[in-house]
């Protein structure tokens, strides 16, 4: 019995799940931001888990390794700079949360930067078609 399986041309590529992949961890990070926001000021609680500094660090870590490999290599086939830009802007945004303080200002940078990253994983994804 065989099975028909879809052609390469139908696939999606690596670089289409990794900027799909980026998308998502953008989401889970605002995600996280708004609960963190939620949980801890209204009801006090996870702080000690929820604004851990090893997620953030991992989370830009992620999203650099995720960014860096669909980002970069989209450009290198599909020649637009854009997608790179608004993805180094978005990750810059991102970094600099990291060096503030906890509050309305790291909520405020980390929000605009995965807005950014998705925005950039999203052109690449136009860009390639």
């Amino acid at each position: 019995m065989s099975t028909i399986l879809p052609s390469a041309a139908s696939r999606p590529s690596l670089r289409r799940r990794l900027d799909q992949v980026g998308i998502g961890l953008a989401g889970l990070c605002a995600l996280h931001c708004i609960a963190t926001l939620v949980v801890v000021s209204a009801l006090g609680l996870g702080g000690h888990f929820l604004l851990d500094e090893n997620i953030h660090r991992v989370g830009l870590l992620l999203a650099l390794l995720v960014a860096a490999i669909a980002i970069g290599w989209g450009a290198l086939r599909h020649r637009r700079v854009v997608p790179f830009g608004v993805a180094a802007a978005g990750l810059g945004f991102m970094t600099l949360a990291l060096v503030v303080p906890h509050g309305m200002n790291e909520f405020s940078l980390t929000l605009v930067g995965v807005g950014l990253v998705s925005v950039a994983h999203l052109l690449n994804l136009r860009a390639a078609h």
